[in-house]
């Protein structure tokens, strides 16, 4: 599978760490591969965040290969998800987008095991690259 670099907050390495440490550990191993995905990260203070870059509560438009769709998201926390427009980071293409920057794809599992190839189009808001660094 492709794996690009990828660049992470660590403010949002933070909040997703302690959310994955609270969650039930049958439930945490459903997560292994965001886990491995923070921890080769690059980190960033929130200041320091390339405005390119998927971070926490950024509005992204991605592309899928295999269904050549095109889909605009905002990528939350678990709490906020549920809303139209909203994907979870606990969810397959919400832990696959973060971290990516424009134009970077990236083959990730889905459920049911078949990889999907998303490729991130364009970040129409980054919290960090607003000057929302705290949010």
């Amino acid at each position: 599978m492709s794996r690009p670099a990828i660049t992470l907050s660590r403010l949002d390495v933070e909040r997703i760490e302690n959310l994955l440490d609270r969650l039930p550990p049958e439930q945490a191993q459903q997560h292994a591969a965001l886990r491995d995905e923070l921890d080769r990260a690059e980190l960033c203070e929130p200041e320091a965040m390339p405005s390119d870059v998927v971070t926490m509560n950024s509005t992204v438009t991605f592309g899928d290969e295999q269904a050549d769709d095109r889909l605009t998201v905002t990528l939350v926390y678990p709490a906020a998800a549920g809303k139209p427009g909203t994907v979870s980071v606990l969810a397959p293409v919400g832990s696959a987008l973060l971290g990516l920057a424009s134009g970077q794809e990236i083959d990730w599992p889905m459920p049911g095991g078949q990889p999907r190839r998303l490729r991130v189009l364009d970040i129409a808001y980054q919290p960090e690259a607003a000057g929302d660094l705290h949010r």
